[in-house]
């Protein structure tokens, strides 16, 4: 049933105190509670009903509506006998979070409101039950494990006569029913994947629904199977890296029967993105241990023992080992720290997909690992031979790697989030793999200078200098690291005043006062104390992208 049909019952005594726009939610059950975290008993799409008696103070209905939102419920119905009015801050915080709230008036009984409310939802139910049992029953024989996402689209066709496909976070198309007719062009793909991130960052229930040059689409979440709806209390930590599910309809007006049997599809399909996942465990864990024995400085004939072993993983039938490529990316948040290297891993296997390909596994030929809150993709390239100097004759390009999935994940990342990403040159042996491995981080860092949301960078613009940074000569060494950084130690010595490691924490967090004043446990205001002496005592500026790399280099030299 639906929240408004509660207030059409005069008999249950509700009035409306916030949420006129969710109403359209449906209810499939109903639970009393007045514990403080009532979330283990909660399953989703629940009317919560209780008498206040969790709230001490204004200060508990925050959390106390925050589980409830976590938990799914649809609506959540105050008692007035114990505290008279609906406290304010009760009514603040449902009306943050988009949680529907009803005052029950003193009088009407909560058994009266749950009798209400299960005898409604059965007999909806009972109406359809069998053919949604039958259809959950085939779409569990022929699922995934038996064709994966496609089957199961093709039954919605086929049965409810709903035109549908998966798209992933960045807009690609996964699957399609083949009754759905001709696949949706890469333009409208990339906009229902905005559409639905920017609405998930707004909190907002799915299925979220849009109208796109004339056509109503519904998209509905899908979620790891394994995932509880307290696993991620953050949505910033899932939001770049769930599909959807797209139907060619307006889900508004839809009975129960038909939002439990789409919801029911969404799990189908979150187990094959669970088997997908599990199938990237091996490549991940070759990606992790290449990374390892590069930053460790392992000796080039171990490092390329370890990639003989890669090469057949991720390039089954190749003749010959393949060049490399190594692409680094961020995913930063601004405020609460949230560990971006998860997020960044799994964003990255899916932006270095090729738009055009389709299907669940074009991303098995890449290996991605991570480390604290970065992500490093090991990508292979067929050692195809050039007309002028051997290497390949393809590989990626910065300036093209994110133009098709700038758009859905400028809308994921919101304002309060950054992408950024470095690309390397190729290389064709293990030696060469650390100094791509620093080039795409150089890379990303210019990337990172740069304004804007999601941005790239690749070797081709890196300065001639970074390049060179091995050959330079150790007196020229000694005199610019002298030059910059004397003053500095010279500084510490006598003051104690960690300037060197503030300097080189700044730069590492890339000039972003938040992130680098939690890394040092210091006040912002210290550290821009910390910054404004460095930059007296040097006479340089830290918010110039020339002076921050002339330090980088510094540092590094020294």
């Amino acid at each position: 049933m639906r929240l408004r049909a509660l207030l059409d019952t005069d008999a249950l005594g509700l009035r409306l105190l916030g949420g006129e726009d969710e109403l359209d939610r449906s209810v499939r059950g109903v639970m009393t509670t007045d514990l403080r975290d009532p979330s283990r008993y909660l399953s989703g799409g629940e009317l919560v009903l209780t008498g206040l008696a969790w709230r001490r103070d204004e200060h508990d209905s925050e959390p106390f509506v925050r589980i409830l939102v976590q938990a799914g419920v649809a609506a959540l119905a105050a008692g007035e006998a114990e505290l008279g009015d609906v406290p304010d801050d009760l009514v603040l915080a449902c009306a943050r979070h988009r949680l529907p709230l009803f005052a029950v008036h003193e009088s009407v009984a909560f058994a009266t409101i749950t009798e209400h409310v299960v005898r409604q939802v059965s007999g909806e139910r009972a109406g359809d039950l069998a053919a949604v049992v039958d259809r959950h029953r085939r779409m569990m024989t022929s699922g995934p494990a038996g064709g994966g996402p496609d089957v199961v689209l093709d039954l919605l066709g086929s049965d409810l006569d709903l035109r549908a496909w998966v798209l992933s976070p960045t807009g690609r198309l996964i699957a399609g029913s083949k009754v759905a007719g001709p696949a949706l062009p890469a333009g409208t793909c990339a906009r229902l994947a905005a559409e639905h991130l920017a609405a998930t960052r707004t909190g907002r229930r799915g299925p979220h629904r849009v109208l796109l040059d004339g056509t109503t689409y519904s998209m509905f979440p899908i979620r790891s199977s394994g995932r509880s709806p307290q696993a991620a209390r953050d949505v910033r930590q899932t939001v770049l890296s769930d599909w959807l599910l797209a139907v060619e309809a307006d889900a508004g007006d839809w009975p129960g029967e038909r939002l439990d049997l789409l919801q029911g599809v969404t799990q189908l399909i979150a187990v094959e993105r669970d088997r997908r996942d599990a199938a990237r465990t091996v490549r991940r864990r070759l990606a992790q241990e290449v990374l390892e024995l590069v930053q460790t400085g392992a000796a080039p004939a171990e490092i390329a023992a370890r990639l003989r072993v890669a090469a057949p993983v991720l390039l089954p039938g190749l003749g010959t080992a393949p060049h490399w490529q190594v692409v680094v990316a961020r995913v930063e948040w601004e405020g609460e720290q949230i560990e971006g290297g998860p997020v960044a891993q799994s964003l990255l296997e899916e932006v270095l997909v090729d738009p055009l390909a389709t299907g669940p596994e074009p991303s098995d030929r890449i290996a991605v690992a991570h480390t604290g809150d970065e992500a490093i993709a090991l990508v292979p390239l067929p050692a195809v031979s050039s007309e002028h100097d051997g290497g390949p004759e393809t590989g990626l390009l910065a300036d093209t790697l994110l133009q098709s999935v700038r758009e859905p994940l400028s809308a994921g990342l919101d304002d309060d989030g950054r992408l950024t990403l470095g690309v390397s040159a190729a290389v064709h042996s293990a030696e060469g793999l650390r100094g791509a491995l620093e080039e795409a981080r150089h890379a990303r860092r210019v990337a990172a200078a740069r304004t804007g949301r999601v941005c790239a960078a690749g070797h081709q613009e890196l300065a001639s200098h970074v390049l060179l940074l091995p050959f330079v000569p150790d007196d020229v060494r000694r005199a610019f690291t002298a030059r910059l950084l004397d003053p500095l130690t010279d500084y510490d010595r006598r003051h104690r005043a960690e300037l060197i490691p503030t300097l080189e924490a700044f730069l590492d967090c890339d000039g972003s006062w938040t992130r680098c004043a939690t890394r040092l446990h210091l006040h912002v205001n210290t550290l821009r104390y910390r910054v404004g002496r460095i930059e007296q005592l040097t006479g340089r500026d830290l918010s110039r992208l020339e002076d921050k790399l002339d330090f980088f280099l510094a540092l590094r030299m020294s």
